[in-house]
């Protein structure tokens, strides 16, 4: 009310003083220079967003510095005006800081990554990576492609999922084929996918879905060379950037089907297989355990690959061992080849999931296909571990530890 009689009286004034003179209004006459300032006390919820009183009065008065004397209000009335409504008298500090945007920057110092956070929480639930137990992923925290945040739940995946995919023993059911035969058809296909200079992974996937199919569907003798580049086929447009044409199937199989054959065997594989094609391979586990595998260098690396590949040439070994079992055996296979001690690490047990009393059977079995593979009449893994490029890890001598049969 203190405010309202101010005003009121200082506009008489002004009515009065206007009566005596005569003047041109100058620019900003028209312009009021206080407003009724007593609303903002009541009603404070229309005020949130809106500047406090004293900015609203000297902006007021800044706009009318140019009018002529008689026409501002005298300094200390305005004053008074300032002190008795203060900011923090009309507008509360909750709802000042509300109206104001937030001009300072978080500070991100002492921050950790998602990356971070997330390996650590991993750590937690899986237990303390202490003793002789080694963090293998530690070096690809940074790495996105390694993805250390997920790679311990895809590995316990593919364990749980390997049983839908595992082969089991079909040649009861394909009274044209034998174990012999699906050996000669590997062999080739090892040496086709050498030839077209393929990933290894479309080794494994081919003779992967080799097995499955005949597991399903019964195949005359003359017809399994056709699944076998069909096979091949599908696996190279699953897993190549650059897949190789049907022709070329054609051809590297002498003309003995034609492109429309090859077509019609691709069909009834993807039928068969209901177009399941993403299955853990052998090939998936090996790369893991490998890495498990501390210390490594490229000679073991081509050891176990040799080794895992003379196991898939045997049918015995394909159906009777799961994926995960075949790449732990031949590691350890390797290892013990290698003389490397211990032959098997904790590190290797926590992410393997096996002991090596678990192990020992299937490294047996490799060990003896090692032993066999030089005087074997199929030589194309032996050819293909003799070259350089692999170390020559098939002149090795086999693990005397795990061969039966050596003296």
């Amino acid at each position: 009310m203190g405010s309202r009689n101010l005003v009121a009286s200082y506009q008489q004034q002004q009515r009065e003083e206007a009566k005596q003179k005569t003047f041109v209004p100058a620019e900003g006459r028209n312009r009021r220079v206080l407003q009724d300032i007593g609303n903002l006390v009541n009603d404070r919820v229309s005020l949130q967003g809106k500047k406090p009183v004293t900015e609203v009065v000297d902006t007021a008065v800044a706009r009318d510095v140019r009018a002529p004397a008689a026409t501002k209000a005298p300094a200390a009335e305005i004053k008074k005006v300032n002190e008795k409504y203060r900011p923090e008298d009309v507008i509360s500090s909750d709802e000042t800081e509300k109206s104001k945007p937030v001009s300072r920057r978080v500070s991100r110092k002492g921050v950790k990554t998602l990356t971070s956070i997330l390996s650590a929480r991993s750590k937690a639930a899986c237990g303390k990576l202490e003793g002789t137990l080694v963090d293998i992923d530690a070096a690809d925290v940074t790495n996105e492609l390694a993805v250390v945040e997920y790679v311990d739940d895809m590995y316990e995946f593919y364990k749980l999922t390997e049983v839908d995919s595992r082969v089991h023993d079909y040649l009861q059911s394909q009274p044209d084929i034998n174990g012999k035969m699906r050996s000669i058809l590997v062999d080739w296909l090892i040496e086709v996918h050498r030839k077209f200079e393929l990933m290894l992974e479309t080794l494994y996937l081919t003779i992967n879905i080799v097995d499955r199919f005949l597991a399903v569907k019964m195949v005359t003798r003359r017809e399994l060379q056709l699944v076998g580049i069909s096979s091949m086929l599908l696996a190279c447009k699953y897993e190549e950037i650059w897949a190789p044409e049907v022709n070329d199937f054609v051809c590297i199989s002498d003309n003995a089907y034609t492109r429309e054959q090859v077509l019609a065997m691709e069909k009834a594989i993807l039928g068969k297989l209901e177009w399941y094609l993403t299955v853990p391979t052998p090939y998936v586990f090996l790369v893991r355990y490998i890495k498990a595998s501390i210390p490594s260098d490229k000679e073991t690396e081509s050891l176990v690959f040799f080794l895992s590949e003379l196991g898939l040439m045997q049918y015995h070994v394909v159906f009777k061992y799961g994926p995960s079992k075949i790449a732990a055996s031949a590691v350890y296979a390797a290892r013990c080849t290698m003389d490397k001690s211990p032959l098997w690490t904790e590190t290797l047990k926590h992410h393997t999931g096996y002991t090596e009393d678990m192990l020992r059977d299937c490294a047996k079995l490799l060990v003896q296909c090692h032993s066999a593979a030089a005087e074997s009449k199929l030589k194309a893994v032996y050819k293909k571990f003799s070259s350089e490029d692999y170390g020559a890890v098939a002149f090795l001598t086999p693990a005397r530890s795990l061969s039966s049969e050596l003296p």
